[in-house]
């Protein structure tokens, strides 16, 4: 089978020319309305958000911006992205219903033009990376602030835990991950070797079979189930670093240049995966023999996933879910359910060390402090609530933990207090918007830059979205008086 080339072309033209063949639909399209996303329209036609697109388009390839053939255009791409989260739909979910849906060609502005393949969509996207999301979302906040949407009198801020695209992890699941990553690669690399000089052995169903036996002694608590769990872990511990050792005699074959190749292009990517892996590996079958056979269940840096190693073990005392692995995500909120801000940790630090952060990027993106400032009691410290009093903020509103005074009981009763935790109640529920209907429980782009971009782009719409609805409700307010 031929493989697959990709080519990058040049960015492709906003300006497009009426064709005679889509004249016949125009009628029926044109009687398609869809409020939300007409007004989407309105939004993202501007000039800053094409620039950054064009910008992040241009920067594929060395001559990207004047050479190729003509690639997805800015205006396409901006609107596809924005169309597949607000919808929380895959790639190939996009694909699909612009294919089948003259709704939203036109929104998309795609109209009777072919639709890119959902790889197209997948590599375009990832254009944009962390710091471009980051760029769009500051102009949207921007347009805000022009339409006199928000103005930043007020500031809530809470953390909510995002998960990574993994299954749960388990020391026996990650060292099968690791035998098959292993293996995947060696065959990779034996594949591209002249006259089959490496011979590789697939150990998947001897995995599968101490795995099962894995799962099947956990079931039991008695010393003999916990002897077979044991020896069990021994043998897949045993294939594991075979297997290992065996990976690592060929990445000094291949940097010694003992191995003939007939495909040097598989070969090095195939060894850039293994080179990438190994380390990784490595420390799953350190936290493995310390857990199983020491019985330190704590280690530092500890990998929940061979693929996804940013991942990190959050509790956030949830009756449903008490352990979640992926990020801790801070969300600033302003007025009108706009997300301000928004900062993805690293691990699982404490709410009380979100604070500050949250008040220094409020003040440097609005100029002013916040009139009021509030969060849930994780934030609650003498140090948080001092620091906002020296900013210059008039209403704090942190709920003190534990037992209180009867001076700090009386300062809580006060209506304005009251008041300010009723509006940080707000947060809640915006929180639970972005992660049930923008898909943000979950993020399913690969990478810690892939997450990042995942994120920034679910409040990117949430915030579209916000800004469109006042834009509605400023019209009724005007027609009505």
């Amino acid at each position: 089978m031929p493989k697959r080339v990709y080519r990058l072309g040049v960015i492709g033209s906003t300006s497009r020319q009426a064709s005679l063949f889509y004249f016949a639909f125009a009628k029926e399209v044109s009687a398609i309305k869809d409020v939300t996303l007409d007004e989407l329209d309105a939004l993202l036609q501007d000039d800053q958000l094409l620039a950054l697109t064009s910008d992040k388009l241009g920067g594929r390839c060395l001559r990207s911006k004047d050479f190729g053939r003509p690639g997805v255009a800015p205006d396409r791409l901006l609107r596809c992205v924005v169309l597949k989260h607000l919808k929380s739909w895959s790639f190939r979910e996009l694909e699909y219903e612009l294919r089948h849906s003259l709704l939203y060609r036109r929104f998309t502005r795609f109209f009777e033009d072919p639709i890119p393949d959902f790889t197209s969509f997948s590599r375009t996207f990832g254009l944009f990376g962390p710091e471009g999301t980051r760029q769009i979302h500051q102009r949207v906040i921007q347009k805000a602030k022009e339409r006199k949407v928000v103005r930043g009198r007020k500031l809530r801020t809470d953390t909510t835990a995002v998960e990574t695209n993994i299954h749960y992890p388990t020391d026996s699941s990650l060292l099968v991950d690791s035998l098959r990553v292993m293996t995947r690669s060696l065959k990779r690399i034996a594949g591209g070797c002249a006259d089959h000089s490496l011979k590789v052995v697939d150990h998947a169903r001897a995995a599968k079979y101490r795995l099962l036996e894995i799962c099947r002694a956990a079931k039991s608590f008695t010393q003999a189930s916990r002897t077979r769990f044991q020896n069990s872990y021994d043998k897949l511990l045993a294939l594991t670093r075979r297997v290992r050792r065996q990976a690592g005699r060929v990445l000094e074959d291949l940097s010694a240049q003992r191995l003939g190749i007939d495909d040097l292009r598989a070969v090095l990517l195939a060894e850039a995966q293994l080179r990438h892996y190994l380390p990784l590996i490595d420390r799953v079958v350190a936290q493995t023999q310390a857990r199983i056979f020491e019985g330190q269940t704590r280690s530092e840096g500890k990998i929940l996933s061979l693929f996804e190693e940013h991942s990190a073990i959050i509790r956030k005392g949830k009756p449903d879910k008490p352990t979640e692995f992926g990020r801790l995500v801070r969300l600033d909120e302003v007025e009108k359910g706009i997300i301000s801000e928004y900062s993805i940790a690293v691990g699982n630090p404490a709410d009380q060390q979100q604070w500050r952060p949250a008040l220094e990027s409020h003040q440097k993106l609005f100029g002013v402090v916040p009139q009021l400032a509030a969060a849930d009691r994780g934030f609650w410290s003498s140090d948080n609530e001092q620091c906002a009093l020296d900013l210059g903020i008039a209403q704090v509103v942190l709920p003190a933990r534990g037992r209180l005074s009867a001076k700090r009981a009386q300062h809580q009763k006060q209506p304005w207090f009251r008041r300010g935790q009723g509006w940080r109640a707000g947060i809640e529920p915006r929180i639970s918007t972005l992660k049930h209907q923008f898909g943000m429980k979950r993020a399913r782009y690969k990478g810690d830059a892939g997450f990042e971009r995942y994120v920034g782009w679910c409040i990117i719409v949430q915030n579209l979205v916000a800004v469109a609805r006042n834009g509605r409700k400023a019209k009724r307010q005007c027609r009505s008086g």
